[in-house]
């Protein structure tokens, strides 16, 4: 009789957790315990996870609100990464680094906000003028605020030296470093560095000396997931749910539904803002033109893989889809570079990333019917 139970409940957590997840987290594991054999650091592999971890985690609880309302995959998060990009550059050029590099970075943060408000307000409204079209909406306007600011990073009147172009004085480079601004400024704040601490210790602490934790990023992700779950036990978080669950039921009970959706717009596109600018502090760089395209998939297969649905996503969702996207994105190319002794790591990283997007949109479909 036990033998029975332990058989249905087995059945039925691996029915929850579903088996493509189980076999994307066994081949991760996989993953990890081949790492000594075929000469990869592991310590070090396991720094990058936690640091790839700690760059995406926002970006992918961006999409968590919009989930909730019903309004579906944020693929209009180019929207919010274009707010934080707009907020990072405007930093550089009034120079507030000469305050300090928190500063820097909190300003950031306060000059993308009324954009991401903006930003987040229109794209809501659309997506209230045009329901049950909002995926397909949702990625034109992605792509097309995306080339109208390749227009505009050439036009706008930055004049810092950091970021424009040597020659000509005008018009944003592609890449700009943020050494000397907020480079590193969460990662860096209370990080966890094993080397350091064998060093004051004097003692030989072996492969862990390379785990190198980034304390404040991580932080940072912690408070604004509990803020999101805690809005969602909220008045208002419950009328989300409503409204994402049974609009008409919603309706019917006296929810605004437009409203509440725009205001999940408007969190997404914000959450969206904060997350670029968190990534790039831990990467160290700014990416404009085209960069935002590369963050839009990437993100809604995280927290597809997670486990959320089209209407249904949790914190768990986040942390465990980015955990599993970021890792196989890290540990793959890495190991089978070692297996085959020739460089193919950017092949294998495309195939691997888009597959698993390939993998979560088709399952993203499934869950819809």
């Amino acid at each position: 009789m036990h033998q029975v139970g332990y058989a249905i409940g087995l059945r039925y957590w691996l029915n929850k957790m579903g088996y493509p997840r189980l076999i994307i987290s066994g081949f991760l594991l996989l993953l990890l315990i081949m790492t000594p054999f075929v000469g990869v650091n592991l310590p070090m592999q396991i720094t990058n996870i936690i640091n790839r971890f700690s760059w995406n985690g926002v970006l992918v609880l961006a999409m968590v609100p919009m989930i909730h309302s019903g309004c579906g995959l944020n693929f209009g998060l180019p929207l919010g990464v274009l707010a934080g990009l707009l907020g990072g550059t405007l930093s550089i050029q009034f120079s507030f680094e000469r305050f300090g590099a928190p500063v820097s970075f909190l300003m950031a943060v306060v000059i993308a906000t009324p954009f991401a408000l903006i930003f987040g307000g229109g794209y809501g409204w659309l997506l209230n003028k045009i329901k049950g079209g909002e995926m397909m909406i949702a990625t034109y306007v992605g792509f097309s605020t995306i080339s109208f600011m390749c227009m505009m990073w050439l036009l706008l009147p930055y004049t810092s030296p950091t970021m424009v172009w040597g020659l000509s004085g005008n018009g944003l480079r592609p890449t700009i470093s943020l050494d000397g601004f907020y480079n590193q400024v969460l990662a860096d704040f209370w990080k966890i560095d094993f080397e350091k601490i064998a060093g004051k210790l004097d003692v030989d602490l072996g492969p862990l000396e390379f785990i190198k934790i980034p304390t404040g990023s991580l932080l940072m992700f912690a408070l604004l997931a509990f803020l999101m779950w805690a809005f969602l036990h909220t008045k208002t978080g419950t009328a989300m749910t409503a409204v994402g669950s049974n609009p008409t039921f919603a309706r019917a009970a006296g929810i605004d539904v437009d409203r509440i959706r725009t205001l999940s717009v408007i969190m997404s596109t914000w959450l969206g803002a904060v997350g670029i600018l968190i990534y790039q502090q831990g990467f160290g760089f700014l990416q404009l033109y085209n960069a935002p395209n590369n963050m839009t998939m990437p993100t809604v297969a995280a927290i597809l893989i997670g486990g959320a649905l089209v209407n249904k996503a949790s914190i768990g969702n986040v942390i465990i889809g980015t955990i599993l996207f970021q890792g196989m994105v890290t540990l793959t190319p890495t190991v089978m570079n070692s297996l085959i002794h020739t460089d193919m790591s950017e092949v294998i990283r495309s195939i691997v990333s888009n597959g698993m997007i390939l993998y979560a949109l088709t399952r993203k479909t499934e869950g819809s019917k």
